[in-house]
């Protein structure tokens, strides 16, 4: 093991002979266009806004969208798009920020409007095109914009207007560009998917044939290639992400993986005991179990700060998963079930211009002197199309449906200093959360359920006698793509149950919180 980590092409990417990119502008709605392209079984890919022509007819795509983003097209240091894209006879379509970028670099004219639009507003069409197939003259959308187009060059046609936005969608006359000033791929723009749908398949000529199905058997075959005779190491959490990640790599090469699970103190209530039963029951599985926890909550000690946490975690993961895989022999490769959304919030999509939301330990953590070639089979995928993959490969429900666990573990979900005795009280409220939650029968109808310790104490009262104890806070979600979340209406009765039972069972709770915050502009997780 003496070359330096590489990353390894097992995407799905191999599979996707019709694809459509996603030029990337800083929006926070980039990778929900994605999102909703595949929806329609077309494989989606983010990249660069910078990306060149030629790098993009290497790519061969059946189309471009350009994202919206925050900055003004006008702006001396705004992002803008290789002007050779215009020449590639590629269908465009240019969201918000995008259309506004196509407008500008084929002649029109943008400036900052007086009447801003946040919010539903009324679309009314005003000359047809293939785009709006099927929608009716008047429509909901969801804009999202304090520029817009104030002037087109005469070889652009206006297709739509709000009240307040003249331009509020356009064709080229003689290019195969469009451009809407909404946002068609938010929940909304009820007729958002329709309007994608027209791109994808009248404009673009996509098939719409991208499957999962399709997916796993070419992943599994190039991991074949690839691998040859040489052992895979593959980290285990017990999440879906990693099982999944397994399965695909256990179905490509059986007994040349080997499993790590590195113990380090922060896993749920009985975690340890259940990874172990399913991965030998199930998988059969060469599973190697590391004993840390006295090492990891050694360095995590007197941490508070949530990014120091997580690089701590993650160095000290490194050197037990190293250690481990040193004693294994013929181990060439490493496989991680880092997912599309991971590498999104960690500001490295594509090399995109992302901003940094919070450090994942296992996007670009691992260092170059680790020596492994790194497979990442599951790197474009969502959440949800993890899960669906999970099922094609006959992995059991409770794998597939296990709600995710962050790799930190349960550090980021205690807040302040991490201890033993906080991390135990963290982990009895967590299983009965989540236990009443399955009791209710609402486990599957929740995309996320956990416990956050509160690094504060608050004033309250058991028996005669008044207490200063943790405050802890129930946070549900729900979600398809984990890119944006809603809070969870779970009833009120299941709600008190979680309550009173955390209260009088778990020594050293007072008092429980709901968040009721979405995402954005929070996280799902606290830290």
């Amino acid at each position: 093991m003496d070359s330096p980590v590489s990353r390894t092409e097992t995407s799905s990417s191999s599979v996707a002979n019709q694809r459509v990119l996603v030029l990337d502008f800083g929006s926070q709605y980039a990778q929900l266009i994605a999102r909703r392209v595949r929806e329609q079984h077309v494989f989606c890919e983010i990249v660069r806004h910078d990306i060149t022509a030629e790098q993009i007819r290497q790519h061969a795509p059946r189309g471009l969208i350009l994202s919206g983003g925050p900055s003004s097209v006008y702006e001396p240091k705004a992002p803008r798009c290789d002007p050779k894209l215009f020449e590639l006879g590629l269908p465009i379509l240019g969201i918000c920020y995008g259309m506004q970028l196509a407008c500008d670099a084929l002649g029109g004219r943008v400036d900052n409007c007086p009447n801003r639009e946040y919010g539903p507003a009324k679309l009314q069409l005003v000359n047809h095109s293939d785009l709006f197939d099927g929608i009716p003259e008047t429509t909901d959308v969801w804009m999202s914009h304090g520029d817009q187009v104030t002037r087109v060059s005469d070889d652009f046609t206006a297709l739509a207007r709000t009240s307040t936005c003249p331009i509020a969608a356009v064709k080229h006359r003689e290019l195969p560009v469009y451009g809407l000033q909404f946002h068609p791929e938010v929940t909304h723009t009820p007729l958002g998917s329709l309007i994608l749908r027209n791109f994808l398949m009248v404009v673009c000529g996509c098939e719409g044939t991208w499957r999962l199905g399709d997916f796993a058997n070419e992943t599994v075959q190039q991991i074949r290639r690839q691998v040859g005779d040489a052992r895979v190491i593959c980290g285990l959490s017990g999440g879906v992400d990693s099982s999944v990640t397994a399965a695909l790599l256990y179905q490509a090469i059986g007994a040349q993986l080997s499993c790590i699970l590195v113990d380090n103190g922060l896993l749920r209530k009985d975690e340890k005991a259940a990874v172990i039963s399913e991965f030998t029951n199930h998988f059969h599985a060469d599973l190697h179990v590391v004993t840390a926890e006295d090492k990891f909550l050694a360095d995590l000690e007197g941490i508070t700060d949530p990014t120091e946490k997580r690089r701590r975690i993650g160095r000290c993961f490194i050197e037990c998963f190293a250690s481990e895989a040193q004693e294994i022999q013929n181990a060439r490769f490493l496989a991680q079930g880092t997912l599309y959304p991971d590498v999104i919030e960690s500001g490295a999509a594509a090399d995109g211009p992302a901003a940094t939301i919070k450090l994942h330990h296992n996007v670009g953590g691992l260092p170059d002197e680790l020596g492994f070639e790194l497979i990442e089979p599951l790197r474009d995928l969502f959440k949800d199309e993890v899960r669906r993959l999970g099922l094609e490969l006959g992995l059991p429900e409770d794998i597939v449906w296990r709600h995710p666990f962050p790799g930190p573990g349960l550090a980021v979900r205690c807040l302040g200093e991490i201890t033993r005795d906080r991390l135990e009280v963290l982990r009895e409220a967590d299983a009965i959360a989540v236990n009443e939650i399955k009791a209710a029968g609402l486990y599957r109808d929740t995309a996320q359920a956990f416990v956050v310790l509160l690094p504060v104490q608050s004033v309250g009262v058991m028996g005669d006698s008044p207490t200063y104890d943790n405050a802890v806070a129930l946070r549900c979600v729900n979600t398809d793509d984990f890119m944006t979340a809603d809070w969870s209406r779970l009833p009120y009765d299941v709600l008190a149950r979680i309550s009173t039972r955390i209260i009088n069972e778990v020594k050293g709770v007072n008092r429980v919180c709901y968040d009721i915050s979405s995402k954005p502009p929070a996280t799902i997780e606290w830290e």
